[in-house]
């Protein structure tokens, strides 16, 4: 199924958009405007976003059971839940002049996505539903494009009423990922058989896996301790019916470029541009030899965080780090046996961290 298929499935009206960017990039954005029982309910809904994170999709957020997929949670707890889509992603493989298959499609990372994609993710939410702030989720990479826009772009960190920052990241000098690892030691070689282009993107394989593969009792263990190598192992804390579902839609697909960016960041203590490989193209595109560093320390908007301790991406050294430079942290919640896809899919996320987002924003109200 698609995102709008699924969210009809289980009886939610969905909206589907798709949106420009300012520099052409053609995303797919949805909608669940309310939930299953409150539908007549004329009073103006809150909006709350979700932006998913590398190499995933807006289907993370919609993905378990309704009672425990954060989209539907907030639709039936009376929330408008807008889902965005990242360049490059299973939902955002379009242009408004570039081919999909041309390098200069694939010419971007997560900084492009900050500033032009949740940019216009935000703009087009505030103005179809006239409300002036919004509230705003993000997973993994989903907050550190976030922390970009919010330090960098006023005009957007002023429309944002609470962050929260699920798994957040902002440096990987302690990350323990091996896919991370994997794309810097082999980046001339996966630059090489994709010709520059798009990486791990969703295929026919995927859906085949995962709802062939996976969906064999026989097999799940296997697609499990891959999740786990990934992205940390919490046994037990994973429904393993919904295997085939995670790997159906998952990865979604990102650019090299992008993977090659996050494994500049490995051996840096700061996050810092896509460093294009030389003082004079660095020179070209950013007016100085070396690529600038990006601070989140003038950024206001209240944050609240929640991190796992058995996170091999998101590793808890790098979280300390980030965790300083917030400057207006209004909850943080450290959980110890949560890996980097426990904020989205673990068993017990709904009493861990969904209620908890749901609290703050009634309490913000």
């Amino acid at each position: 199924m698609n995102i709008s298929q699924i969210i009809s499935y289980w009886g939610y009206p969905d909206e589907e958009y798709n949106i420009i960017t300012e520099d052409g990039y053609i995303l797919g954005l949805y909608r669940i405007p309310h939930g299953r029982t409150n539908k007549n309910n004329s009073a103006r809904r809150l909006v709350v976003y979700l932006q998913h994170g590398l190499l995933t999709s807006a289907s993370n957020w919609i993905s378990n059971l309704p009672n425990n997929s954060l989209g539907f949670i907030l639709a039936d707890t009376g929330y408008d839940v807008w889902m965005g889509n990242s360049r490059g992603n299973t939902w955002s493989r379009k242009h408004t002049s570039l081919e999909t298959n041309s390098q200069e499609f694939w010419a971007f990372s997560f900084y492009e996505v900050a500033k032009y994609d949740l940019s216009a993710s935000i703009d087009f939410i505030v103005k179809q539903t006239g409300q002036k702030e919004i509230f705003h989720v993000g997973h993994s990479q989903g907050t550190t494009i976030a922390f970009i826009a919010f330090s960098t772009i006023p005009k957007i960190a002023e429309k944002i009423k609470i962050f929260f920052a699920l798994a957040p990241i902002f440096s990987i000098e302690h990350t323990k990922c091996p896919l991370i690892k994997m794309a810097n030691k082999f980046k001339s070689v996966i630059k090489a058989f994709s010709d520059n282009k798009d990486f791990l993107p969703k295929t026919s394989l995927n859906s085949f896996v995962g709802s062939k593969f996976c969906s064999l009792h026989s097999f799940d263990k296997i697609c499990l301790n891959i999740l786990f190598m990934i992205f940390g192992s919490d046994p037990g804390n994973l429904n393993m019916s919904r295997l085939d579902v995670y790997f159906s839609h998952n990865p979604a697909g990102t650019s090299v470029q992008n993977m090659v960016h996050w494994s500049q960041l490995l051996y840096s203590t700061h996050m810092k541009s896509f460093d294009w490989g030389s003082p004079h193209l660095n020179l070209v595109h950013f007016n100085q030899t070396t690529s600038p560093l990006y601070s989140i320390a003038n950024m206001n908007v209240p944050t609240a965080t929640w991190n796992g301790e058995s996170d091999l991406l998101a590793d808890p050294a790098d979280f300390k780090t980030l965790q300083s430079e917030i400057t207006n942290l209004i909850y943080r919640k450290t959980i110890s046996y949560y890996n980097h896809i426990d904020f989205l899919f673990g068993l017990d996320v709904y009493h861990q961290v969904f209620h908890e987002i749901i609290n703050i924003i009634q309490d913000n109200l």
